[in-house]
């Protein structure tokens, strides 16, 4: 398993309704990517939980757009008049992370459009799992393109490695917050997709995932940072699973 690796070639847009300012670039294979900013909001631990988080969701078998690493030159700066932008784009020289840009997508609308529960229950597991506070009615961070529902911005989950303590210390919590989950109301097959997603992410899977993260985004001990997250994820799946039962138990509140 690896990542596809790209040069950003040309600043096209920023996208403004993102907190860190992600922006729309062009890359030296010609493709239009959405690159997120290592030197942005919460710098390369945002970026580390799109890549790990979106590759698991991948190998869900989830549609995610396609993750690649991006190289950014200062010198793209130049031609950016916005003195905000510009900073930006100097704060992050060097590997930064993209998705590929869908164009003529459009915000999955949780009132205008459906999905079916097996999707639903299967996504609302997933982000249980692995903690994504960012997939409420106010931002779905789900986009439309060609008829298909399509995950994007990962970035706000795995948030326990925000804190100053250990990783492990926190992976048994339940994730209070599935209860603000968009899907949630219809995601009435939670016990019954559990077993089959649960089982797609081996140890040795979890370990290929949290390779791709490169060294330079972990600080000074990449492989303990490494381990950390491969026994984090592990341990959340453990049996009892209790972000599973916290998702129930927050669905069946829906309904009283």
């Amino acid at each position: 398993m690896a990542l596809r690796k790209v040069v950003a070639t040309r600043y096209v847009t920023p996208l403004r309704e993102g907190g860190s300012l992600p922006a729309i670039v062009e890359a030296d294979d010609d493709g239009m990517y959405v690159l997120k900013f290592r030197g942005a909001g919460q710098g390369e631990k945002a970026l580390i939980a799109e890549l790990i988080a979106g590759e698991l969701a991948r190998a869900a078998g989830l549609p995610v757009p396609e993750i690649v690493l991006i190289e950014l030159d200062v010198e793209l700066a130049r031609a950016e008049p916005d003195p905000e932008i510009q900073e930006l784009i100097k704060a992050s020289a060097g590997l930064n992370l993209a998705l590929d840009y869908l164009p003529g997508s459009v915000t999955f609308d949780p009132v205008a459009d459906s999905v079916d529960a097996t999707l639903a229950s299967k996504i609302v597991w997933f982000d249980a799992f692995v903690t994504n506070i960012d997939r409420s009615p106010r931002n779905t961070n789900m986009l439309l393109w060609h008829r298909k529902l399509w995950l994007i911005d990962h970035g706000a989950a795995l948030y326990a490695h925000h804190g100053s303590g250990d990783l492990a210390g926190r992976a048994r919590e339940p994730f209070a917050r599935v209860k603000d989950h968009v899907l949630l109301p219809i995601a009435s097959e939670l016990g019954e997709v559990d077993a089959g997603l649960a089982a797609r992410f081996t140890p040795a899977l979890l370990r290929e995932i949290v390779a791709l993260v490169p060294a330079e985004w972990l600080g000074d001990a990449p492989e303990a940072r490494r381990a950390a997250y491969t026994g984090y994820l592990a341990a959340r799946l453990e049996r009892p699973r209790l972000f599973l039962e916290e998702a129930i138990r927050a669905r069946s509140a829906l309904h009283v």
